[in-house]
């Protein structure tokens, strides 16, 4: 090894999260990390604090956060910690193939959350004013008829997969409407977005899938426009050029049915597993939303959210950050951060301030809508199905995780016909 390779090695070395701690870093994914999250989190938490180094797939270094303050100084300061893919060290210097599985979560594109500034507020505008029109044209009559349609499916039957038969594709249906999408296309598009989250070798398979879909929506809706949100993309003022409304398109259909359904299945799962909650929903005595509330605290539907990028070098949860990190947000630890829930027990009833929905200048802007759906979603559900019940016992439902997400595999009920 030359000196100019020995050099190079030492500038790799000095940026890499890793390299300052020890030389068994911790795998965000695999095995370990499908069956048990939560205690990685917090054995994480014991060793290194609110901040910790962590590899994600294809062993790329990264800094998970793990402290609900420190979300919140990363989410709420784009200067120090941008959204801009583009100044990713490990990325810029080729240590990232670009096959990489990480693509299609932390990749830049040319959209709204893959910026900072003012190119972000001219795209988000774009986005929320199309959300906004989408949602005064009826988000609860789709949800109220998707329900439906979806329960009508097995209502006969007397028993139900609440996850692969409901949960999982009811967001997308409604997602189906607000977009301009057949619903044909809607549900081949379920698997290609659970593909995405997943990661592993199919990730970039179906993001691409995803994005020929949506491109033959843009080219159809520019040609004959409609009440949709592919429409009023293509004619927002902001002037969002091909890529960019494709790009968005992609953005809230992942964004709005990924996070959307694993929150519903999560909400079903609770008030199916504690009869005091399910009791109290179907008197009117509980709100759906309290009980949504509590979901979004104690399993957020995305457990980590990637990714944010220093802008130069700086110094969080006690750790040398240098500029070009990559950090990924732990939404999931950040929410039950003993320094701020000592006691993840006590009730958090009218406490909005989790992380499940980020925060700062890029924060959530579909979460009414999302919350909409599943308000819709258990209020059908529990007045189509009587006696509805858990088919096996609660201590038998399984989650699977992947690095971004921890998802009910299902959840068999059964229930009067």
């Amino acid at each position: 090894m030359n000196d100019h390779q020995t050099e190079a090695g030492l500038q790799a070395m000095r940026g890499c999260p890793v390299a300052h701690h020890g030389a068994d870093p911790t795998r965000l994914y695999g095995p370990d990390a499908a069956t048990d999250p939560e205690g990685i989190y917090e054995r994480l938490r014991k060793e290194h604090g609110s901040v910790a180094p962590v590899l994600l797939e294809g062993d790329v270094p990264a800094w998970l956060v793990l402290g609900y303050r420190d979300n919140r100084r990363v989410l709420d300061n784009p200067r120090q910690f941008s959204r801009d893919a583009r100044i990713w060290r490990d990325w810029a210097d080729g240590r990232v193939a670009e096959n990489s599985p990480l693509i299609p979560m932390i990749g830049w594109r040319p959209d709204c959350i893959s910026q900072d500034g003012e190119p972000h507020r001219r795209l988000r505008a774009a986005v929320t004013d199309g959300l906004q029109a989408a949602a005064a044209r009826g988000i609860r009559r789709h949800a109220t008829h998707f329900a439906n349609k979806q329960i009508d499916a097995f209502a006969d039957t007397g028993r139900a997969d609440l996850v692969s038969d409901y949960a999982e594709y009811l967001p997308m249906l409604v997602l189906t409407r607000i977009l301009g999408l057949a619903e044909a296309e809607g549900r081949d598009l379920v698997e290609s977005c659970a593909q995405v989250l997943k990661g592993g070798e199919d990730a970039l398979v179906h993001n691409e899938r995803i994005m020929v879909i949506l491109g033959e929506l843009a080219e159809r809706k520019r040609a004959e426009p409609g009440g949709d949100f592919t429409t009023a993309l293509l004619g927002h003022a902001a002037g969002l050029d091909e890529d960019e409304v494709v790009s968005h398109l992609r953005l809230v259909l992942l964004a709005a049915h990924t996070t959307t359904s694993n929150l519903l299945a999560r909400v079903l799962q609770l008030i199916l597993t504690d009869s005091a909650r399910l009791t109290g929903l179907i008197s009117g005595q509980l709100n759906i939303s309290a009980v949504v509330e509590e979901v979004m605290w104690n399993s957020p539907p995305l457990a980590v959210l990637p990714g944010r990028f220093a802008a130069g070098d700086l110094e969080l949860g006690g750790h040398q950050i240098q500029e070009g990190d990559l950090l990924v947000l732990g939404l999931a630890a950040g929410n039950a951060d003993p320094d701020v829930r000592p006691d993840t027990g006590v009730s958090v009833q009218g406490n909005q301030a989790h992380l499940a929905f980020s925060s700062g200048p890029h924060e959530c802007p579909g979460q009414g809508i999302g919350q909409s759906i599943i308000e819709i979603a258990v209020d059908v559900l529990l007045h189509r199905l009587p006696g509805l019940t858990l088919a096996v016992p609660a201590d038998e439902l399984t989650s699977t995780a992947s690095t971004w997400e921890s998802r009910l595999d299902s959840l068999p009920v059964e229930f009067t016909v």
